[in-house]
């Protein structure tokens, strides 16, 4: 079943599957990934951004799929981590966004380059981003390369910003409903799904690594498929299992509280881990406890939390209690790189705080989201062969660069 031309799959087969996934080092199936601003439109509202995408993530109607066929996701890739994949024979490279909240792997029409390998199926394609045509390629992610991967080819789409599309690595049934002429509950196989299926990895499995920056670009992440990269990470990987509770169910949705200090600000809820969304949204009641025992303001230019010196002298930590463990993000975890505050419309020396508000109060089934800026200081794992999400401490996780 596996050929034996194929180093990778040589490497792999000496692994035996484990509730952990497979550790791996100096790993041959890890792709780069960069962290870019989009200043091509002027100055950027991460806060709008972020929300107007919790509002779509949270607008979940299961039986009549209408999160995938709506418009309402947020668009504009202000900030964002972008991976090199290359698609058809020879392969056209494409920056485009990682995303943890969706599945499908899809690139717009206008910058889509067909070869050889690349198969029009005819089936329409809707997902929140647009819609557009199902196309079946060959798609290469480092130098593994999979054959007869279903993309999207978006011709009619609501995105804009510095990528051509998305590589999805959600879980798989977020592709349910997105096919035209199929049955409702048809998915489409991930780019992990199929590395998986044509024998290139042992387990379904992205370990996913970032690191904080202060650069407006910069090649700080890494993505590693079928396993984690032990380089990437401190001490021992602790996992959770994925939630029960819908809608951050149908993500890679996992139980937390949040205490800042030793209070409580959010009871234990369900929340996601998203690499598309850039602050850490949490429950309004939680935000307010937050800004109350910060003593921060609300900045009317760019709508972050805004303290001074003094205050931020005076943070405490913000644990993130996961299961067991607590993940805690010092204070200079919780500010905005100072380096990057006119990008956002800010002022260079003031401080601006990274946790902001959901939008709407706990007890909704969805009353976090820990974005990016909490994932560049903890390692992370998404782990569909165990059903479960896991974090270990990096050697950024006290970083002061910001």
């Amino acid at each position: 079943m596996f050929p034996a031309a194929s180093l990778l799959t040589i490497l792999l087969l000496a692994l035996s599957i484990t509730a952990s996934p497979v550790e791996i080092r100096d790993s041959p199936i890890t792709l780069p990934i960069a962290r870019r601003l989009n200043t091509s439109g002027g100055t950027i509202n991460l806060l709008q951004h972020d929300q107007s995408r919790a509002t779509a993530l949270k607008t979940v109607d299961r039986d009549t799929l209408s999160r995938r066929t709506g418009n309402t996701v947020a668009t504009n890739d202000v900030v964002c981590y972008t991976a090199a994949v290359g698609i058809g024979d020879p392969a056209t490279i494409y920056n485009l966004l990682v995303d943890t909240g969706s599945s499908l792997t899809w690139v717009s029409a206008a910058s889509y380059v067909k070869t050889s390998t690349s198969v029009d199926t005819g089936r329409p394609i809707s997902s929140s981003y647009g819609s557009g045509t199902e196309y079946t390629d060959t798609v290469t992610l480092g130098n593994l390369t999979i054959i007869q991967q279903p993309i999207g080819v978006i011709s009619e789409s609501t995105f804009t910003g510095i990528t051509v599309g998305v590589i999805g690595i959600g879980p798989l049934d977020l592709t349910e409903g997105i096919l035209g002429g199929s049955p409702p509950t048809a998915t489409i196989p991930t780019v992990t799904d199929n590395l998986y299926i044509q024998d290139m990895i042992s387990q379904i499995v992205v370990g996913v690594s970032f690191e904080p920056t202060t650069s407006e670009s910069d090649t700080n992440g890494e993505l590693t498929f079928g396993g984690i990269d032990a380089t990437k990470y401190t001490g021992a990987v602790a996992y959770t299992p994925l939630t029960t509770t819908e809608p951050a169910s149908y993500y890679w949705g996992i139980n937390e509280s949040i205490t800042y200090g030793s209070t409580t600000i959010l009871s234990e809820t369900a929340g996601i881990v998203d690499t598309g969304t850039t602050l850490i949204l949490i429950a309004s009641n939680a935000f307010s406890a937050y800004q109350s025992a910060t003593g921060a303001i609300e900045d009317e230019t760019t709508g972050l939390l805004l303290i001074t010196s003094t205050q931020y002298s005076a943070l405490m930590n913000l644990n993130f209690n996961v299961g067991n463990n607590t993940y805690a993000l010092t204070p200079n975890g919780q500010i905005w790189p100072r380096a990057l505050n006119t990008y956002i419309g800010g002022s260079t020396n003031y401080i601006y705080l990274i946790i902001n508000d959901l939008g709407t109060p706990s007890g909704e089934g969805l009353d976090f989201i820990n974005g990016y800026t909490f994932l560049e200081r903890f390692y992370s794992i998404f782990d569909t062969t165990n059903s479960q999400v896991g974090f270990a401490t990096t050697a950024y996780t006290t970083a002061t660069t910001n």
